[in-house]
């Protein structure tokens, strides 16, 4: 693991079912917020990237789920770089309740991608001075 990072969230009412247990399909929100928050922690604007014809699809994702997060549930989620990017960045997230009980392991990989050609790109040299001097 290289440069850890964590982003605090509350569970809203909206993400929940009726039992108050927070639907699988807004961790995948969750662990966006927490990659654009990485970047933000490194000083790289993920909008000024994308202004500057780079884009970050998401190329997989995986979610181990162990434990429900519910309604009001203060969330910490912890965000860390795998490796060196390439032409891809993959990040490992754990997500914790405010008992830092661990609630679900994922892991993401996202593709750098020219926004004209749609084709992959290198990572940018910024990106990185930015990870190498962590």
């Amino acid at each position: 693991m290289l440069i850890i990072s964590e982003t605090l969230l509350k569970v809203r009412y909206s993400e929940t079912d009726q039992m108050g247990v927070v639907h699988h399909g807004n961790y995948a929100q969750y662990i966006e917020l927490a990659r654009i928050d990485w970047l933000s922690q490194l000083g790289i604007s993920y909008k000024n990237m994308e202004e500057n014809g780079i884009m970050l699809p998401v190329y997989t994702i995986d979610f181990k789920f162990k434990k429900s997060a519910y309604f009001d549930d203060e969330l910490t989620v912890k965000t860390s770089l795998k490796k060196i990017p390439t032409v891809k960045i993959a990040f490992d997230f754990e997500i914790f309740n405010q008992n830092q009980e661990l609630l679900t392991i994922a892991s993401a990989t996202l593709v750098f991608m020219n926004s004209v050609t749609k084709k992959p790109i290198p990572c940018p040299p910024y990106l990185l001075e930015k990870i190498k001097s962590h």
